[in-house]
């Protein structure tokens, strides 16, 4: 996966879950937070990342800064993807499916907030087994990434996209 340059793209980053996490120790309980952030430019291109701090103004900007280091292209056809796909990972399953025009985004949570980073409009989805936002934030990145469209599935396959329709 090639690597995509953030400094140069106009990025909307949405924080997805904040978590308070506490460490006992022998003086009493130390709070730190963690946050779950996404950026994408709305047209394709989509990261995120996690960021932790003891307080959560610096937990959400380094979770952003650590999502424009981790930045994909998705391949999309018009307003929606190109087929259906299921993304895993852990126990996170996300169910996605392609959608005529007019639709809009079927999604919940997690999800929702990465489908419209990444700009699809017309969307059909559904988590599988687990709930935990980090999970399937990252199972929906890997459905997203793995994601091929007709011209780069033609060109694997050394034909054109006429013959495989």
């Amino acid at each position: 996966m090639a690597k995509i340059d953030a400094s140069s793209m106009e990025l909307v980053s949405t924080v997805i879950a904040v978590n308070r996490v506490s460490k006992t120790v022998k003086g009493g309980r130390i709070m730190k937070f963690s946050a779950l952030v996404v950026v994408g430019d709305g047209n394709g291109t989509v990261g995120f990342g996690i960021g932790k701090s003891s307080e959560v103004s610096d937990a959400v900007r380094k979770g952003e800064a650590d999502a424009k280091k981790n930045l994909i292209k998705v391949s999309l056809k018009d307003t929606t993807i190109p087929h259906e796909i299921v993304g895993a990972y852990g126990a996170g399953r996300v169910l996605m499916r392609p959608a005529a025009a007019g639709t809009g985004v079927i999604a919940g949570g997690p999800v929702r907030s990465v489908i419209e980073a990444v700009g699809i409009k017309d969307i059909r989805t559904k988590c599988l087994r687990s709930n935990n936002p980090c999970n399937v934030v990252r199972a929906t990145f890997n459905g997203l990434a793995n994601l091929k469209s007709a011209e780069e599935v033609a060109a694997k396959r050394g034909k054109t996209v006429k013959e495989l329709f």
